[in-house]
């Protein structure tokens, strides 16, 4: 009997340690995340925990997501600019062509502007009332003897912008003098315009073009506001990588402008913004740089070296309008220049005809004669082997000089147009050009 009793405790205890070793065994084997598990240590709110945790996986799945389709999209945009450009010569950036910033129409500017160009009267009373006055009525009415392919466009539209620097690009022209009014400042038909500057710039240096300055003759210009509105564009834009700077033969790497109507203020007005012995120079400041006057009359040459300017353009692409857009005196210009230590800048044209907006003005019509005009405009700067040549112009409709695309147009206005040749016709004689006065740069520097 005490044996029996002894077994069973030996049994009642074997089989106790048998539950307490099975019991063991399966808590060792259950993961921490279990329903058996211990609810101690848990977050207080588990779900919004996890809710926030998927919001930021979700967050950072889609951060590279995101950025991926946007590189994407980017590269693609890249690829085909990269594409585009390869389509055009090289550009020639001692090719300028001046460059107007001052049209304008409802849907960008509330109304249209410089298309409506009034007709401008004829100062001898007598001569003008033979002559019809009034204003230019856009779009089909415009003011110009010829019609843009772009229609009557505002010059803030960024896609014009980027058809101009294709069009800039297809005649391998490498730099465009911008017509340029200080801010809150305009021509007495237009709008002000700086507000335009940076968009220019930034299309510009998607096609690698460069921008200069066209300093118009503003109201009131003089020495003291040419100095601080030369500080102004510098300080605004002389850091933008498509801002034209020359490298002189100092070795200084200066800005150029264009100064138009130069001999509005008299040489010794210039000479004190000018002149190094000036005290108030802006020569060895910051704001330093390469100031092209505009040469007009014969006698200009003389005020113009008394004024201390760098160089001469000629402007009008009139041949015999001045003496100085007369070609057969760009060879003595040129002998001038060199004597003088100044840069030679003759200006050619595909033509002229003004007479939408001067309707008595057709002594000064030239015809473009299907190009034979312009041919010959750049083969005669080319003999007087210039520093630069300066185009009139890339769209300066009223005055019909533009090369910018025209097409034929019907409508209760006469236009004229390109035919029998291609819209284009004036970018390629362009680009031929280009490509001959590059290699005759070469050439002349052998």
């Amino acid at each position: 009997m005490a044996r029996f009793r002894r077994k069973s405790c030996i049994t009642l205890i074997a089989l106790v340690l048998l539950v307490l070793i099975i019991t063991v065994v399966l808590k060792s084997l259950t993961p921490e995340d279990s329903a058996f598990s211990s609810p101690v240590g848990i977050e207080l709110f588990p779900d919004q925990k996890n809710d926030n945790q998927i919001q930021r996986d979700k967050k950072a799945d889609n951060k590279p997501d995101q950025t991926k389709m946007n590189d994407s999209a980017q590269s693609e945009k890249d690829r085909e600019l990269e594409a585009t450009l390869r389509k055009f010569p090289p550009p020639n950036y001692y090719l300028h062509a001046f460059y107007y910033t001052w049209y304008g129409n409802p849907k960008f500017d509330s109304k249209y502007i410089h298309w409506d160009h009034p007709q401008l009267p004829h100062w001898d009373f007598k001569v003008a009332k033979g002559y019809p006055q009034g204003r230019h009525i856009p779009p089909e009415d415009v003011g110009s003897n010829f019609y843009p392919a772009l229609g009557a466009y505002s010059s803030k539209d960024p896609s014009v912008i980027e058809a101009h620097m294709q069009q800039l690009r297809t005649a391998a022209i490498g730099v465009l003098a911008v017509s340029w009014y200080p801010p809150n400042t305009k021509d007495d038909n237009g709008e002000p315009t700086d507000d335009i500057v940076p968009l220019l710039l930034e299309v510009a240096h998607k096609y690698y073009i460069k921008v200069a300055f066209h300093i118009e003759p503003y109201k009131g210009r003089d020495e003291v506001n040419m100095y601080a509105n030369v500080k102004y564009i510098i300080e605004k834009y002389g850091e933008h990588p498509a801002f034209f700077k020359y490298r002189t033969n100092n070795g200084k790497l200066l800005p150029l402008f264009y100064v138009y109507d130069s001999y509005l203020m008299n040489s010794e007005q210039w000479a004190k913004l000018l002149k190094h012995t000036e005290s108030n120079s802006i020569r060895d400041t910051p704001y330093d740089a390469i100031f092209i006057a505009l040469l007009v009359e014969e006698k200009h040459k003389r005020d113009i070296l008394t004024a201390g300017f760098d160089g001469i353009y000629t402007y009008f692409a009139t041949n015999g309008f001045s003496y100085g857009s007369t070609q057969r005196n760009w060879d003595s210009l040129k002998a001038f220049c060199e004597d003088n230590n100044l840069i030679f800048i003759p200006s050619v044209g595909p033509g002229y005809i003004d007479t939408s907006i001067r309707p008595w003005n057709f002594q000064n019509t030239r015809n473009r004669i299907n190009g034979k005009y312009y041919e010959t405009s750049l083969s005669a700067a080319l003999e007087a082997r210039p520093d630069f040549i300066s185009i009139t112009s890339f769209n300066e409709w009223h005055e019909g000089t533009q090369i910018e695309t025209a097409i034929p147009k019907s409508s209760q206005t006469v236009y004229l147009d390109y035919l029998p040749n291609k819209p284009t016709i004036y970018l390629e004689i362009t680009r031929k050009w280009a490509a001959i006065f590059g290699g005759e740069r070469r050439r002349w520097q052998e």
